[in-house]
């Protein structure tokens, strides 16, 4: 894990909104691209994307490479792979599906070592330098990786307190697609019974002092949301990001040819 990396994420996001996008790329290249775009962080989806963890270790190595702060969403529930994406030196983990305090503890056990959790330790990995970092300078640089806990159901809604209440995760992410299916309207992102539970979760994170952020897909979403206090803004889809200035500018191509007509 570069270290440089996270210091200066946490210190980003005490002043500003930060953004990055969901990425389903196997391709380092575009992880760069995104990095030399000016993107705060990227969120390497091994939840709904393709990778393995052979290919997220080198876009971990891309995103490094390129200054821009790799987190790793993991399938949910699958706490052995908290570690392992941490051993190939993500700088945090992105856990889905948090519905109340004992997934916020397994989280927590997996991705800390001792005192803060359970970690499994090997210094031989990527993390650690394959051992060349000292054993007391890996453990302690390695508790500061970002924990974000996800939100998105309305089970985690009847529990937020309880969620809320446990010391660790570094962010609140609010999943709203998986949300709005929870709340009846799937796919409705901006229907108002789904704005009003999102306030709700922000609400009480804010109260909290603990970062909250969510998924946007336009500017104006996002506009909304940062406004509302949010500070970690995962922005589209690198798929979706293409597509859309593809689209754009083929249908700006034609226009222009057209004109010259």
């Amino acid at each position: 894990m570069d270290i440089r990396l996270v210091q200066k994420f946490k210190e980003e996001i005490k002043r500003r909104p930060v953004f990055g996008p969901f990425c389903k790329t196997s391709d380092p290249a575009v992880i760069e691209v995104l990095g030399h775009a000016g993107f705060d962080f990227v969120i390497l989806d091994m939840e709904h994307g393709p990778n393995s963890l052979e290919t997220t270790q080198s876009l971990v190595r891309a995103a490094e490479i390129a200054h821009i702060v790799p987190i790793v969403r993991v399938p949910a529930e699958d706490h052995e792979m908290i570690s392992k994406v941490l051993d190939v030196g993500a700088a945090g983990v992105q856990v889905p599906q948090v519905a109340g305090a004992k997934d916020v503890k397994l989280a927590l056990r997996a991705a800390k070592f001792s005192p803060l959790g359970e970690r499994g330790v090997c210094r031989f990995v990527r993390a650690a330098g394959y051992s060349s970092t000292e054993k007391d300078v890996y453990f302690r640089q390695a508790n500061k990786a970002l924990l974000v806990i996800q939100l998105e159901g309305e089970e985690a809604l009847r529990n937020l307190d309880e969620i809320l209440d446990i010391k660790g995760p570094d962010i609140v992410f609010i999943g709203p697609y998986d949300l709005s299916q929870s709340l009846g309207v799937p796919g409705q992102v901006e229907h108002p019974t789904v704005v009003e539970k999102t306030k709700e979760i922000v609400k009480a994170c804010l109260d909290k002092g603990i970062v909250v952020g969510n998924f946007t897909e336009t500017p104006a979403q996002t506009a909304f949301w940062t406004g509302q206090g949010l500070r970690y803004m995962s922005f589209s889809v690198d798929m979706g990001i293409m597509y859309e200035a593809s689209k754009n500018l083929v249908a700006e191509l034609r226009r222009e040819g057209a004109a010259d007509d």
